[in-house]
């Protein structure tokens, strides 16, 4: 029996991206694949599509506004959260 080159599973696209099997049972290619910031293994183009999100842009901006650093909850109870949720709003709506 010829052994499958199509990854299935949890660790589909990770065996994918390795180089141990040739694509995902949804037929994403090693090409088409990428590592997030956290080290996942995605698809590229989700991962772009993702970033290209009006309200992702505007936190982004409001952030850099703001000079916020690491971990910050956008509407949190502190201070610095609302004031984020405030910035990213006035620039999603703008």
């Amino acid at each position: 029996m010829k052994k499958s080159v199509v990854a299935k599973g949890r660790l589909a696209k990770v065996m994918v991206l390795r180089g141990s099997k040739a694509k995902t049972t949804g037929g994403l290619k090693a090409g088409d694949l990428t590592k997030n910031k956290n080290g996942r293994v995605v698809s590229k183009k989700q991962s772009a599509a993702g970033k290209k999100s009006k309200w992702i842009q505007a936190c982004v901006k409001a952030r850099s506004a703001l000079k916020i650093k690491g971990f910050a909850v956008i509407g949190g109870k502190t201070a610095q959260g609302q004031a984020l949720l405030k910035k990213a709003r006035s620039f999603y709506k703008a």
